[in-house]
């Protein structure tokens, strides 16, 4: 059966009593994970952290599949990259930290941003699909599980409808998750682009609950959830889609807030607590080096490089060398050198991003 993709607001009623038991859950998760953030003195080190690290599972669950040594032994500024995979999470980071700039300055969430968006994630700048001929396959036996809006004309209207629901607080009053929920999928289910549709419709996620209020930081891990769920995932998408009955799908993403909230809230507290504790370290043992911008550098980065500390604390070389090597000697650091780099672990920190807390 073919799906005809609805104009929002839905007409139905679709906040049943679980779906509202569910939200509030969600929503008290989502509170925590917003007043921790905002305990950390500097925002740009969990959203360099935990950016990379949503871009990394969100790029899994397109098979762009990386390590946190390739991510980290990239360097965004000067396009080196470890692997093609690499560089395609840097994209993704980077398309969501623009993304962020654009919804906290305007307040807004345009189809212009969500094209500018996806055009950082592929280097392109194809805009909206204008060709016949794009449908979904399974992928392991080629068969078409869905095929959606072929002609550029309904792309571009039932973009503009879901531009207003984004942005029209008076066209609905359903509460802001389950609007996350259904945008999602009606993103999904449109699929305007050439490629880069999963991955775009995911920073849509993180910017919604944005420009709601809900957070004040992109740091929202939802991507790591969807990944672990995967075959849920698409399975869901496409029930909806054939049954027009919400609920499970509405179910399944409200749990993935929650449960990614509370990780990210426990993940935020030890990257917390870790801070202080080398803070402690540095100014008992290490008192004439020490410096809160030193602190943010290492926290900054689980690796850190010469050339970061430099920069970033205007020092020289043979100082930046110097700093780093008190702090190997005191246990802070680790120095790997991988071919002709040398990059200086943050143990602790890069073992945390890694292990993400357990419910």
């Amino acid at each position: 059966m073919e799906y005809t993709i609805p104009l929002l607001p839905l007409p139905q009623d679709i906040e049943t009593r679980v779906v509202l038991k569910k939200t509030a859950k969600a929503h008290q998760q989502l509170a925590e994970l917003k007043g921790i953030a905002q305990t950390i003195p500097n925002d740009a080190i969990i959203i360099n952290t935990l950016a990379l690290q949503e871009a990394k599972d969100s790029s899994a669950i397109e098979n762009i599949i990386t390590t946190h040594d390739e991510l980290y032994q990239s360097d965004a500024l000067k396009r080196h990259f470890a692997t093609m995979a690499a560089k395609e999470v840097h994209s993704y980071a980077q398309a969501l930290k623009h993304g962020y700039g654009q919804v906290r300055l305007h307040g807004i969430l345009t189809n212009n941003y969500i094209i500018q968006i996806q055009g950082i994630i592929e280097e392109n700048s194809a805009g909206f699909r204008k060709l016949p001929g794009t449908a979904l396959k399974n992928e392991q036996t080629g068969e078409t599980v869905y095929t959606p809006p072929q002609t550029h004309d309904q792309i571009v209207a039932l973009m503009q409808n879901l531009e207003q629901f984004i942005n029209d607080s008076e066209s609905s009053d359903l509460d802001p998750l389950v609007k996350m929920a259904i945008i999602h999928h009606q993103f999904e289910s449109i699929h305007p682009f050439y490629d880069g549709n999963g991955r775009t419709g995911r920073i849509i996620n993180i910017l919604y609950l944005v420009k709601e209020g809900l957070l004040t930081l992109p740091i929202l891990y939802l991507s790591r959830y969807i990944n672990q769920h995967k075959a849920e995932y698409y399975r869901l998408l496409q029930q909806t889609r054939q049954a027009q009955d919400w609920e499970p799908w509405l179910l399944f993403m409200l749990e993935g807030v929650a449960q990614t909230a509370q990780q990210t809230t426990q993940m935020i507290v030890n990257i917390k607590t870790q801070m202080q504790e080398v803070k402690h370290t540095m100014r008992s043992q290490l008192p004439k080096i020490y410096s809160q911008d030193l602190l943010n550098n290492l926290f900054n980065h689980p690796y850190t490089k010469i050339e970061f500390v430099m920069n970033e604390l205007l020092l020289s070389k043979p100082t930046a060398i110097k700093y780093l090597d008190a702090l190997i000697e005191i246990g802070i650091l680790q120095k790997h050198k991988i071919g002709r780099e040398t990059y200086y672990i943050n143990q602790r920190l890069f073992e945390t991003i890694m292990n993400v807390p357990k419910l």
